[in-house]
């Protein structure tokens, strides 16, 4: 078998043509929220009930969220852009200005979110230069029915609907 080399530039471009999703993934760190923007959170399995997103290698943010051995995922809403700015921000910025609760599993839920589903870490597997990581859903919610946020081409935005 070949290997074939892929530039990574062209890689970013093609895949960047399907939108994703934008998802927020909380934890706390001691007293103080963790968390890290994703757009490759998946449904895994229904039983057991199980989600999963694919964190980048060099994150910071990960360790954090890994050594809690638990996390919240936050579906984001097309008018939380300044959420996910805030969240991505380094060091004491982060979180800066974002509303959240701390649920009965002592995760970070964030206010307005579209949906929260708590976890239990069930596992992370090496994947190229990400993790796979997989959680057990403890709970889960609706929070409020709008539009969701899409990332796409490098952007942020929403939901536009075609007849």
């Amino acid at each position: 078998m070949t290997t074939t080399t892929i530039d990574p530039a062209e890689f970013r471009k093609v895949l960047g043509s399907y939108p994703t999703g934008v998802c927020v993934i909380t934890a706390l760190d001691d007293d103080r929220p963790a968390g890290m923007v994703v757009g490759s959170f998946t449904s895994v399995s229904l039983d057991p009930p199980l989600v999963g997103f694919f964190p980048d290698r060099k994150s910071t943010s990960w360790p954090l969220i890994e050594k809690a051995g638990h996390f919240c995922v936050n579906v984001m809403a097309s008018d939380q852009t300044a959420v996910c700015r805030a969240v991505t921000a380094k060091g004491e910025q982060k979180f800066v200005g974002v509303d959240y609760i701390v649920s009965d599993h002592n995760l970070p839920i964030i206010k307005d979110s579209l949906a929260a589903i708590e976890c239990r870490l069930y596992s992370a597997t090496e994947a190229g230069d990400h993790w796979f990581v997989l959680g057990e859903v403890l709970r889960m919610e609706v929070v409020r029915e709008d539009d969701p946020m899409l990332f796409h081409k490098g952007r942020y935005g929403g939901f536009a609907e075609r007849m």
